[in-house]
């Protein structure tokens, strides 16, 4: 049997996960990785500047909090996309998405599928644009590539 105690905690335990994950993308959302001109909480850039593949995902062509909607499967879904780089030149797109889960596997699938569905979104605008998915697990600040197209 549950108790009111056992509810009480484990509300407050999402409290604090979301509340975590809300400021963890506050100071992500800041970050800007620029060759003369690096902007963004110190501890932050210097996990991201660890990874030159996340560095440039922080790149000062990068938009963040984008947002995206559209019909997929006879569905109007509205989206934001936690960080973008749309490169022109090349025809590609990078899709970033922060992850504070400490447990990878745990919605794992999920996460995969919101990437997809956010590039069939981006699909529609550029349809002959090669996509790359990553998320980004802010807990080990461990970068994750999903082969989208």
């Amino acid at each position: 049997m549950t108790t009111l105690h056992k509810i009480l905690s484990d509300a407050n335990h999402i409290r604090h996960a979301t509340d975590a994950g809300t400021h963890m993308h506050v100071k992500l959302k800041r970050v800007c990785v620029a060759p003369n001109n690096t902007t963004g909480d110190t501890d932050v850039v210097k996990k991201i500047c660890t990874n030159p593949t996340l560095a440039q995902l922080f790149g000062p062509e990068s938009r963040t909090e984008v947002p995206i909607a559209g019909t997929l499967n006879g569905r109007f879904i509205s989206r934001r996309i936690d960080r973008l780089i749309i490169n022109h030149a090349d025809k590609c797109i990078c899709i970033l998405d922060y992850k504070t889960d400490i447990d990878k596997a745990e919605r794992h699938a999920q996460y995969i599928s919101q990437i997809r569905e956010y590039a069939a979104l981006l699909r529609g605008i550029h349809p002959d644009y090669h996509m790359v998915g990553y998320i980004l697990w802010t807990h080990d600040f461990s970068l994750e590539k999903i082969i989208v197209s």
